[in-house]
């Protein structure tokens, strides 16, 4: 039933995929411009001689690379700092408004004073892409210490257990599955926040060859980075889903939409 059920969801995705490039194809055929929708096939070509020309994986590589990079960043600045704001009321009251205040500031808000402070190289994305995965691994990590049943923790307090071995023993095990939808969700803000960071303050990347095929009018080429983009960003997130189920293998995996 199981590879019944996944041949099922491909040929969904087939079919799905097969409309869009015939509704694509018509307007494309409607606009006949090919500067401002190029068809399916052209954007296929291009995609092809990219990765032909080892142009598009390296390009490809080197904005994963950033965005692993900012997560990393992101998730060893957030959770620290989740764990105490969820363990210390005091705490949270303290740092809440400072978090609430940057919180609905955009990443891109920054790229201005960015470029000033860091220049053009890749300071400047990392800078923003772990701006945009700070908020909601945060987030999701005092969500999920608050989650956590707080009778093991007064049960290992009774017991002397240090603060220490709490969090490491009880507090992360616990917590453990909102931490991981909160990962995946600071993986996609700093993913989307990628192409914008590239697009003005790097000189390699998926974002900026957009934004240097654009200058050169090749459509083609810029769509098929875009839909690189996509593709990248889906085989990420399936990538962290297996990793949530691999460590959580009694926790249904969650569909996450968006990031509050």
């Amino acid at each position: 039933m199981t590879l019944l059920r996944r041949l099922a969801g491909v040929g969904i995705y087939l079919r799905t995929l097969t409309a869009a490039a015939l509704v694509w194809t018509a307007i494309a055929w409607w606009v006949r411009n090919p500067v401002l929708l190029p068809p399916p096939v052209r954007v296929a070509e291009a995609l092809w001689g990219l990765a032909m020309d080892l142009e598009l994986f390296q390009n490809a590589a080197i904005s994963l690379g950033r965005m692993l990079l900012s997560l990393a960043l992101a998730s060893a600045l957030a959770m620290p700092l989740g764990f105490a704001m969820g363990m210390s009321r005091l705490t949270e009251d303290l740092v809440d408004p400072i978090v609430e205040g940057l919180r609905p500031i955009s990443g891109i808000a920054w790229i201005p004073l960015a470029l000033f402070i860091f220049g053009i190289g890749n300071t400047l994305p990392i800078f923003i892409m772990t701006y945009a995965a700070f908020f909601p691994i945060l987030l999701g990590t005092i969500a999920g210490v608050h989650s956590v049943d707080r009778r093991l923790v007064n049960a290992a307090r009774t017991m002397g257990v240090p603060r220490s071995t709490i969090i490491g023993r009880v507090l992360i095990p616990a917590s453990l599955p909102p931490l991981l939808v909160a990962v995946r969700l600071g993986a996609a803000s700093a993913w989307t926040a990628v192409v914008a960071a590239e697009l003005i303050g790097a000189p390699s990347g998926l974002g900026y060859a957009i934004e240097w095929y654009r200058g050169l009018l090749m459509t083609p080429q810029v769509m098929a980075y875009i839909a690189t983009i996509g593709v990248l960003g889906f085989a990420c997130d399936a990538a962290l889903r297996w990793l949530n189920r691999a460590l959580t293998p009694w926790q249904p995996i969650a569909d996450v939409g968006s990031a509050r």
